[in-house]
């Protein structure tokens, strides 16, 4: 017998009833230039638009925002290299709460300044040789925090899924869905959704080149660590999948294409200079993954999942400033 998943189409449904008037319905954009290059119709949907400039305020806020009153007056803690530390961050905030962040001591400055921009407290730590899992549930233990993790929690995938949800009922169907794998909440969330409204929807995920544990993980039927990631797509630099979305993600998840940097930079110029959108690394990989073949052969109508949009004009100079 068949174990349920952690979480269903209704669940997304019921995040994006919670989620409306608070989040923004991003928008789902289209490029001539991009169809002609792909040889099929290209649908965008643009969660560097969200709040805090990321799709994780959908998932941290509709986690959060299900806390008791006794847990909102002790406040909320996770864990993040950036984007979800915004998003709790931000939900915090809006839910008359406080939160505290551990976060790698090389994230990037400017999400780091956002992230005390809305009101948390930062605890540093080294990426390469701390567990921010570990060091999280300890702080959290000790100062009666509750923890809204990053992806391994029902309601922040389902949260992360009204993302697909919103692109689907915009574009209509779709042939092949794109999204970027960190964690995996997104992608088990936007599988969840895409999945639910139309069975024969081809859902792939897209890891950089070095940051390949969703796929080794998928290929060995459990969930493989390997060593953390160097590559510029911050929000992907992870060991492992998490064991929730893994087991969303080993069922609903129909393959996943690598990325290099350079193809990840040749996306993010793309959309800068063709379409005057800003993506940041991470989320640049499913763009990237098309632009180059890695997806495979392109089906008629494809959906792409911008996840975000946090660089700051330095690093993004510094990434796509050179010559071709």
């Amino acid at each position: 017998m068949t174990t349920p998943l952690p979480i269903t189409l209704d669940d997304v449904r019921d995040a994006a009833a919670r989620l409306k008037g608070v989040a923004h319905r991003t928008p789902v954009l289209r490029s001539r230039t991009l169809d002609a290059l792909v040889g099929a119709e290209v649908h965008l949907k643009c969660e560097n638009f969200q709040r805090v400039g990321a799709f994780k305020f959908r998932g941290a806020y509709n986690a959060a925002s299900r806390l008791t009153p006794g847990q909102l007056a002790r406040g909320i803690a996770t864990y993040s290299s950036g984007n979800h530390a915004q998003a709790v961050a931000l939900a915090a905030r809006e839910l008359g709460t406080t939160a505290v962040i551990v976060m790698p001591e090389d994230a990037p400055r400017s999400k780091r300044a956002a992230t005390e921009g809305y009101g948390a407290e930062i605890v540093t730590y080294d990426r390469y040789t701390g567990d921010r899992v570990a060091i999280a549930e300890a702080l959290a233990a000790d100062r009666g925090l509750t923890l809204v993790p990053p992806y391994e929690h029902p309601h922040v995938m389902a949260g992360q899924g009204t993302a697909a949800l919103e692109l689907i009922e915009e574009a209509g169907e779709l042939d092949l869905l794109l999204a970027p794998v960190g964690g995996g909440g997104l992608i088990a969330g936007s599988a969840t959704a895409a999945k639910g409204l139309r069975p024969g929807v081809r859902v792939v995920g897209v890891e950089p080149e070095t940051g390949d544990d969703t796929l080794r993980s998928l290929e060995a039927g459990r969930r493989v660590e390997i060593p953390v990631p160097h590559t510029i797509a911050d929000g992907q630099a992870l060991s492992t999948p998490g064991e929730l979305t893994f087991e969303v993600n080993r069922r609903l998840v129909d393959g996943i294409a690598l990325v290099s940097d350079d193809e990840i930079r040749a996306a993010m110029r793309f959309a800068f200079e063709r379409m005057k959108i800003v993506m940041e690394p991470s989320g640049a990989t499913p763009l990237a993954a098309l632009l180059s073949g890695r997806a495979g052969p392109p089906p008629r109508r494809i959906g792409v999942i911008v996840s975000g949009g946090n660089i700051d004009a330095g690093r993004f100079a510094e990434l796509c400033g050179g010559a071709d």
